[in-house]
């Protein structure tokens, strides 16, 4: 069903689409159909394997057709709405992958005594040295172990931003170590 546009702005074909499936959730298809391939370009772009896009695209259809009855009509395209939930799927896939992976300075690892004082005093400079926004998202991070979100807020940035903000610094930590200690 092609959707065209009133004067008012409103996707008209769309939005009974979208009405039909609320009341009606095997009518879903259709929404899937028109939208899928759309969601699915938005996940091969950031992720690297096929079934990984695949079983991205699959939550954020399962989770619009849970939410299909909170759906707000807003004038905008249907797509629009799956692309969000799209984003926070994404935001959260790489929030539980950032859990699993743990930064390890193997070498740099407190022992104890005086050499593990003098080791966190370095990891300490290493961490000032850092270009402001870095530091202060690792010094919130793990000194405050405040989440990302809570960090986003407080920098008045995305989660994303921080995310990467947070990725640099600890790659220059990490190759620091690794050059001068490895």
């Amino acid at each position: 069903m092609k959707a065209f546009e009133t004067k008012d702005g409103v996707w008209d074909a769309e939005r009974l689409q979208v009405e039909a499936a609320t009341r009606d959730p095997s009518r879903f298809a259709e929404l899937y159909e028109n939208n899928f391939e759309r969601v699915y370009a938005y996940f091969a772009r950031r992720v690297s394997t096929r079934e990984e896009a695949e079983d991205l695209t699959s939550e954020v259809f399962r989770e619009a057709l849970a939410g299909l009855p909170r759906f707000e009509w807003r004038g905008a395209p249907f797509v629009a709405w799956l692309l969000g939930i799209a984003t926070n799927v994404l935001a959260d896939r790489w929030t539980r992958v950032a859990k699993q992976r743990e930064v390890v300075i193997d070498d740099f690892e407190p022992a104890g005594g005086d050499d593990g004082i003098e080791q966190r005093a370095i990891l300490y400079q290493l961490v000032d040295s850092l270009p402001d926004d870095q530091r202060r998202v690792i010094t919130m991070r793990f000194a405050a172990e405040k989440n990302l979100r809570e960090i986003a807020v407080a920098l008045g940035r995305s989660e994303g931003a921080v995310k990467q903000l947070q990725l640099r610094a600890l790659r220059s930590l990490r190759n620091w170590i690794r050059s001068n200690h490895g």
